[in-house]
């Protein structure tokens, strides 16, 4: 069953406290869900957004 949060539960799911960086997130391609006046984001998503945008650092040789 999928998890649609509110923003303000996506960014205390994400860890992030400033709207102003979710919203960057948006633009940047993080999908949100609309109806009526309500905006949701699927905990899905937010996996799916956060994996393609992972860093792995390389090792030192």
């Amino acid at each position: 069953m999928a998890e649609y949060f509110s923003y303000t539960r996506a960014m205390q799911y994400m860890d992030i406290k400033s709207l102003t960086t979710l919203r960057k997130y948006i633009s940047d391609g993080l999908p949100t869900i609309q109806f009526g006046n309500s905006k949701r984001i699927a905990k899905s998503d937010i996996d799916k957004f956060m994996a393609e945008h992972r860093v792995v650092a390389a090792q030192d040789k």
